[in-house]
């Protein structure tokens, strides 16, 4: 919900109630008045002020600044570039920056972890479907390529051995890759097993 129309005996009587509803702050939204409304004579006609109440506050600009308040408690200068596709209701962040190494973190955990807490921070302050997705210097695209060239050689040593091999714990996207790059191989199979932050990939012979 972008915008309430709101009546009620004042107006704000009426301010009040739409930022409840609308789960905004005064300096989230913009105020129109309808209609201000009329006290009657002796109480007798009086009609209530309505008012439409609009949030000002979109997923991009709330988000820069999200992101931008960690960034300065973590003393880092970053540069925020933010693309939205409303169609696909996709959010693409790109970081730049001199100490990127820092946010994408062991693994790209740090990374993760910045993705998740804003697909949570959106998702909490709007109606509408968001999907967020960070990345900073191509991390994303170069861990893929990494993570396709690790199933090929491990599918290649289960043939080999025709032995399972358990691969180490990994996020749910990167499992995504390992199970996509294997998923048409006529020899192996995979499937996950564990429980987060354990759960990892286990290659193993087609029956």
């Amino acid at each position: 919900m972008d915008f309430i129309e709101v009546s009620a005996k004042t107006y704000d009587e009426a301010v009040t109630d739409a930022l409840v509803k609308l789960g905004a702050t005064s300096d989230q939204v913009e105020i129109e008045v309808i209609d201000k409304g009329s006290s009657g004579f002796l109480g007798i006609g009086a009609k209530p002020v309505k008012i439409k109440v609009t949030k000002t506050l979109t997923p991009e600009t709330y988000l820069r600044k999200f992101l931008s308040d960690i960034f300065n408690a973590m003393k880092l200068e970053v540069e925020i570039l933010i693309q939205i596709d409303e169609d696909s209701r996709n959010i693409d962040v790109e970081l730049k920056g001199n100490d990127m190494g820092v946010l994408i973190g062991k693994r790209g955990q740090t990374l993760d972890s910045l993705q998740l807490l804003a697909n949570n921070a959106v998702h909490k302050n709007f109606e509408t479907y968001y999907k967020v997705k960070i990345d900073t210097e191509n991390y994303r695209v170069r861990r893929k390529e990494t993570l396709d060239n690790l199933a090929k050689n491990i599918a290649y040593k289960v043939k080999r051995t025709k032995r399972p091999v358990a691969l180490e714990p990994m996020n749910p996207f990167e499992r995504r890759v390992i199970h996509s790059a294997l998923q048409n191989d006529r020899y192996v199979t995979t499937h996950s097993e564990g429980e987060d932050p354990y759960r990892h990939v286990v290659v193993t012979l087609k029956k």
